[in-house]
């Protein structure tokens, strides 16, 4: 497996680009099954976690083909297969997301239960419960979730948790569904939001998403639609991070600041100074950074996957900070790979506070999932002497060239290729 070798101590200087979202690529690539017509997807990153969603949308029979550029154009008008297999989805939760719209569209679907990052339980039978009330017949046979229906009728349907995947699954079923269906507890999320536009520009009549109570009038049939993916407001938060960790001054290109409040808010009280517009943030470190206590929330509360980035920045901070997760019940894993560089860290249930150094130590570091990864990698940069990441492939699930990303700043970082 691949590895980051990080040399610590350079401060980060110079632009780069956001990328599109992993999280809002996935659920619009999946969307293209809604439809015949050809979909055209812009802004989609070159990440492990789209390939194995295109690979998962080939096998049903979509057509997908990466353009020059970082477009994906699907077509959906010879589907020949609604199971999604367990070969495929075993790797990535995300996969899920193609079992409302097969339901939809083609009246049944047989997808396998997903797995990805071992960041917790994150069960679907949030998805389960709200396509049975859309008139769904399902079961769970032999690891898979089979489900049929002639045609989903709109319903009321009030999620028990708010679940972001749920939302969108839910969204993209009742699309085709005859009637309204109201979405209650729905998630806000901006990579909701950004499915719901790309829906809409399909034919889709949807009010209220950015909310927790989402309106779909169902249509016979969509048609397609050109679409660019949100910038990747949790890359652009990394690398925050890792600048803040570090010291410097770099520009952040195709951002989208607007979706990352709680994340900003949290970098600036740490010490970091932060300037943005539109599409571009500005971000200065030339100090210790200030210890910032956070509890994780849904949107737009500060959000799970900025966890273990900022817990790393707190470790060499200046003072002492309490974080409370409630999100995912394992999502400290990071912790033990931390305290191996030295950093002085108490876990107690979902509280960990921690109390930060003057300095890191690198060290040999395992990642234990995607999140998990990019807090080692701001560690060893800001660490004195040498890391070495290992298992950086849950990094490239999520994270699109970033060690190059993070050598054009100036950072010590390689990449040491397999032999495998």
């Amino acid at each position: 497996m691949d590895k980051l070798h990080i040399t610590g101590g350079a401060r980060l200087n110079g632009e780069i680009r956001v990328s599109g979202a992993k999280n809002a690529a996935l659920p619009i690539l999946c969307a293209s099954l809604l439809t015949a017509d050809a979909l055209a997807v812009g802004n989609v990153p070159a990440l492990n976690d789209v390939d194995t969603t295109l690979r998962l949308l080939e096998r049903l029979g979509v057509r997908a083909r990466r353009a020059a550029d970082d477009t994906v154009e699907l077509r959906a008008n010879q589907v020949a297969s609604v199971e999604a297999p367990y070969d495929l989805v075993k790797t990535m939760r995300a996969s899920i997301l193609v079992l409302g719209p097969l339901l939809a569209r083609f009246g049944e679907a047989h997808v396998s239960l997903p797995g990805g990052c071992a960041i917790g339980q994150r069960p679907v039978d949030q998805h389960i419960k709200g396509l049975a009330a859309l008139g769904a017949e399902i079961r769970i046979e032999h690891g898979y979730v089979v489900a049929r229906a002639k045609r989903l009728k709109g319903a009321s349907v009030r999620t028990d948790m708010i679940t972001v995947t749920g939302t969108e699954n839910l969204m993209m079923a009742a699309v085709l569904a005859d009637g309204r269906t109201v979405l209650q507890n729905a998630a806000r999320e901006p990579e909701v939001v950004d499915l719901a536009e790309l829906l809409i520009k399909m034919g889709a009549h949807i009010e209220g998403h950015g909310t927790d109570h989402i309106a779909i009038d169902g249509v016979e049939r969509l048609h397609g639609a050109t679409h660019r993916v949100v910038a990747d407001r949790i890359e652009a938060g990394t690398f925050l991070c890792a600048v803040a960790a570090t010291g410097g001054d770099i520009v952040l290109r195709d951002a989208a600041p607007a979706t990352m409040g709680a994340t900003l808010d949290k970098l600036r009280e740490a010490g970091l100074a932060v300037d943005a517009g539109g599409d571009w943030i500005h971000a200065t470190m030339n100090r210790r950074p200030s210890a910032v206590g956070f509890r994780t929330l849904e949107y737009p509360g500060f959000a799970t996957d900025m966890q273990a980035q900022l817990m790393a920045l707190n470790t060499i901070a200046d003072g002492t900070s309490v974080i409370v997760e409630t999100i995912f019940e394992n999502r400290y894993m990071h912790v033990q790979e931390l305290s191996r560089m030295g950093a002085q860290i108490d876990i107690d249930g979902h509280t960990a506070v921690v109390t930060g150094m003057p300095a890191l130590s690198g060290a040999r570091v395992m990642a234990t999932d995607l999140r998990a990864s990019a807090s080692l990698v701001i560690a060893g940069l800001a660490a004195r002497g040498e890391t070495t990441v290992e298992r950086i492939y849950h990094l490239d699930r999520g994270y699109e060239r970033m060690e190059a990303k993070l050598h054009s700043l100036g950072a010590r970082i390689e990449r040491i290729k397999s032999k495998a």
